[in-house]
């Protein structure tokens, strides 16, 4: 089960430009603002920016499904066509994320939390 839409992540080369454009953009400073990842809230969305995305394979945003049972959904994903980009980690803060590419190269990420948001 999903609760939507809630995270996209893009990968960035330059993470202090992607920084200020962001900030530009939703005329708010990060709540996150790390060398490994800047993370925006704005209308119910989160905005992340990672500076090793393309190294992990990701060739542009990645949508991030929240939903309650992430091993579960990725073991459906991967039994319906989808191929591994990312198995199931923790980021910190009891979130797991983990992301597949489907069978026309479309990125899909998975996002739970573990702990009450």
């Amino acid at each position: 089960m999903t609760a939507g839409l809630k995270t996209v992540i893009y990968p960035v080369k330059d993470l202090a430009r992607a920084k200020a454009l962001f900030s530009a953009l939703l005329e708010v400073e990060p709540y996150a603002d790390s060398p490994y990842y800047v993370g925006f809230k704005d209308a119910g969305q989160d905005v992340g920016l990672d500076p090793n995305g393309h190294a992990k394979g990701m060739t542009g945003p990645v949508p991030y499904w929240h939903v309650t049972d992430i091993r579960t959904t990725l073991a459906a994903l991967l039994e319906a066509g989808a191929q591994t980009l990312e198995d199931v980690h923790d980021v910190g803060g009891g979130r797991l994320i983990a992301s597949v590419k489907d069978p026309d190269g479309n990125l899909i990420g998975l996002l739970q939390d573990t702990v009450a948001e």
